[in-house]
């Protein structure tokens, strides 16, 4: 028997199998305590009596990684961002243990901490995230060398540049979210901040070239040493094992700094697995049921790897919300419905200083054969659109817009229906999300459009029915 109810969290269906026909007693261990973990140990619950045990060594309490960074900028206490209260666990029957694990006997289905002790399991999820990627540079250990991604990494941060009289100078070498999100933390505090980027515009093999200029300007804008087209080539000491300088590889300059962020991307965080006969590439393999090659041992989030990406996604998405599907999805399987991990339409949201991106659907650096473009930017240089669409058919692929915040709900639909670039143009106005008084562009975007193609497409007229309909 099973009994239908609604998920007040995602407002989704979720499908109850009858309790008394699950194992109660079945023991779900799940290692990581981040968004797809909890997600995962709360779904459980609401579906389930199993047991539930999750296992982290980062920090006692489940807390919003994405909340770190304004943190350390004094927007907020740590403890602010910690979504439930301390008796949350206790209440919903999932119980915590700090520790880290360092072995697992899949045959046996045990786990070994470092600190010592063991435990049993009957089903496994792997969700332990990401770690930041290092590149055997030299010096790349010093004290004062540093990620930011962990609860640790913030801790850091507070201790290595707490003011710019301990911290003269700050250099960041990688030129992805995570670095520019550390180069305004810094600035925060008034911290002089190179930016060392090895591609020749920022976050080139993302974005479009007329994106990638805008946020070049806007970083200089904020008074940041952005150096394009530069390697690390090694980081140097001083005589009490801290960073003292990192030297620049084209051109051999050296910077003095005191703290030196290692924003290079990530990798998923599965040493303690290597050894064991869970299959890995980068991540953990997985099918689309989340499912590894061992018996009774999912992987979810950052680190689990699929056999092959989904549709035009990578096999592998360090993205809090596909790590929160996967979680909602896995909860479903382990407790008796088996569901495909579908994540739909691609998307995703970021902030680059002042400006907010959003992206629904796909806009790819370089467009595709078959692919036409239309970009849209306002004179102040820091709002755009680009709309991807296929030049033959016209169907709208997808979006890039900056400055000017959109609804996600319509372009998901309208990625469903399949609509024609014509369509997204005429009904734009619907998606825009800002408040009723800050100024709107689509007339300006249309009309530009509609000069560029020599066509004639006019916007919708609204009846205050239809409105209030």
């Amino acid at each position: 028997m099973e009994l239908i109810t609604t998920d007040r969290d995602t407002n989704r269906k979720l499908t109850i199998v009858n309790k008394a026909s699950i194992n109660m007693e079945e023991h779900i261990v799940i290692i990581g305590n981040g968004v797809s973990g909890v997600t995962l140990a709360r779904h459980i619950r609401k579906l389930s009596d199993k047991r539930i045990t999750i296992i982290s060594a980062e920090s006692e309490f489940f807390f919003s990684r994405t909340a770190l960074m304004y943190v350390y900028m004094g927007h907020m206490e740590f403890e602010h961002t910690q979504p439930y209260e301390d008796w949350f666990w206790k209440k919903n029957k999932i119980s915590l243990k700090q520790a880290y694990v360092e072995r697992v006997e899949t045959d046996k289905k045990t786990l070994h901490f470092a600190q010592g002790g063991t435990m049993n399991y009957d089903k496994l999820v792997i969700a332990t995230g990401s770690k930041p990627n290092k590149f055997g540079w030299p010096g790349q250990d010093l004290d004062g060398v540093q990620g930011l991604y962990s609860k640790q990494d913030l801790e850091s941060l507070q201790t290595n540049a707490p003011n710019n009289k301990v911290c003269k100078r700050a250099v960041i070498v990688g030129g992805g979210l995570i670095g520019i999100e550390m180069a305004e933390m810094l600035r925060s505090r008034n911290i002089p901040v190179t930016f060392l980027v090895r591609e020749k515009s920022f976050w080139s093999g993302v974005l479009p070239a007329e994106e990638s200029e805008m946020i070049n300007k806007h970083i200089l804008e904020h008074h940041i040493d952005l150096r394009l087209g530069f390697n690390l080539k090694e980081i140097k000491s001083d005589n009490n094992n801290r960073v003292k300088s990192i030297v620049i590889a084209e051109t051999g300059e050296e910077i003095e700094c005191d703290v030196v962020g290692l924003t290079a991307g990530v990798s998923p965080n599965i040493d303690f697995i290597k050894e064991t006969t869970i299959e890995t590439g980068r991540g953990v393999k997985v099918d689309r049921y989340l499912k590894t090659n061992v018996k009774d041992v999912y992987a979810i989030g950052d680190c689990a790897e699929q056999h092959e990406g989904i549709d035009e996604r990578r096999p592998i998405e360090a993205v809090w919300y596909t790590g929160r599907m996967m979680a909602e999805t896995l909860a479903r399987t382990i407790c008796g419905t088996p569901t495909k991990y579908s994540p739909g339409h691609w998307f995703n949201s970021a902030k680059f200083l002042d400006i907010e991106y959003q992206t629904y659907g796909w806009v790819w650096a370089q467009p595709k054969e078959n692919e036409a473009r239309f970009y849209w930017g306002h004179s102040d240089n820091k709002k755009c659109i680009h709309i991807n669409y296929d030049k033959n058919t016209k169907k709208f692929i997808g979006i890039n817009t900056f400055g000017i915040r959109m609804r996600h709900e319509i372009f998901d639909r309208w990625l469903t229906e399949e609509q024609s670039v014509e369509h997204v143009l005429t009904h734009l106005k619907d998606a825009n999300f800002d408040p009723e008084f800050y100024s709107t562009y689509e007339s300006e975007i249309l009309n530009k459009f509609n000069k560029e193609n020599n066509t004639n497409i006019k916007p919708l007229r609204k009846s205050w029915k239809r409105i209030f309909a």
